[in-house]
């Protein structure tokens, strides 16, 4: 797997987001991007940690995609991608 070299900055304005952190920045550790129609096939369990295992898709454009790794903030499910989280802010 290729990894990008330096530091990454992801850059996310879904406030709503447990990963959300002020300036529109996405604090999570690793991300899923997938498209459109492999993220209405998937469970919201399937994030990065099984990204080896999810067929490639070819988008047509940006907004065919979509972020799986997205956990609503105060959602129950805050551990089910096996990321860290930030706590919930208010």
């Amino acid at each position: 797997m290729t990894k990008a070299k330096g530091n990454q900055h992801i850059h996310c304005s879904v406030e709503n987001c447990q990963y959300y952190s002020g300036g529109n920045i996405c604090a999570a550790n690793e991300i899923m991007v997938m498209g459109d129609l492999q993220g209405h096939a998937y469970p919201d369990a399937i994030d990065h940690n099984m990204a080896q295992n999810v067929p490639t898709y070819n988008a047509e454009s940006c907004m065919s995609t979509c972020c799986k790794t997205f956990v609503h903030r105060g959602s129950d499910k805050t551990k089910v991608d096996d990321t860290y989280h930030l706590p919930t802010q208010s």
